[in-house]
């Protein structure tokens, strides 16, 4: 099965309170996305760093977490900090916690397609591509391999003529919520998330 990584180590700079306690349709951003991983991916991975002792409270039990030891340095630290924990895995299935309105149909149809001769498989809303990200353990490898100042972006546009898209019909995977603006509207522009 795939392994699930939800990335949650964030310091919520922007947004001024943590985004995983945010609430979308009666549900903290977390939950929802700890609900719908959990039911697809095995084992799912929540890695915390800013406000972990804040977050504890919504962490699901089935979940296994990991601490992220220099959130400072960003979403990568984060994202290698989990992959570390991951590393064995033949792949791995990502997503930052700012994407609270993906559809479970989304993140199911990640883990149906396969890998085997894409590294790299990637939604893909009207033309433009987004979040959750599935990988291949040779992707893994090469971004626990990125230096300090590296970017996740590198490695994955390093393969762009490998990337299968998958077409979906769900604009949520485009809404990145990073402000408190971004918040306001995510209701009015994600209304079918389930």
């Amino acid at each position: 099965m795939i392994a699930g990584l939800i990335l949650a180590g964030g310091a919520s700079r922007r947004m001024g309170r943590p985004k995983a306690l945010l609430e979308y349709r009666g549900e903290t951003f977390l939950g929802r996305l700890q609900r719908i991983f959990l039911a697809n991916c095995d084992p799912v991975v929540v890695v915390v760093g800013h406000d972990a002792a804040t977050i504890r409270p919504v962490l699901d039990p089935r979940a296994m977490v990991v601490v992220n030891p220099d959130p400072e340095r960003g979403m990568l630290s984060s994202l290698q900090a989990g992959l570390e924990f991951l590393r064995n895995a033949e792949r791995v299935l990502f997503l930052p916690l700012d994407y609270p309105a993906i559809h479970s149909d989304t993140v199911a149809r990640l883990c149906e397609s396969q890998t085997a001769t894409h590294p790299i498989v990637m939604p893909r809303y009207e033309g433009r591509r987004g979040h959750p990200v599935l990988i291949a353990h040779t992707i893994i490898l090469e971004l626990l391999a990125l230096p300090v100042d590296g970017a996740a972006r590198d490695v994955i546009r390093s393969h762009n003529h490998e990337i299968l898209y998958l077409d979906v019909n769900d604009p949520a995977i485009l809404m990145d919520v990073d402000t408190p603006e971004d918040y306001q509207v995510l209701s009015r522009l994600c209304p079918s998330g389930l």
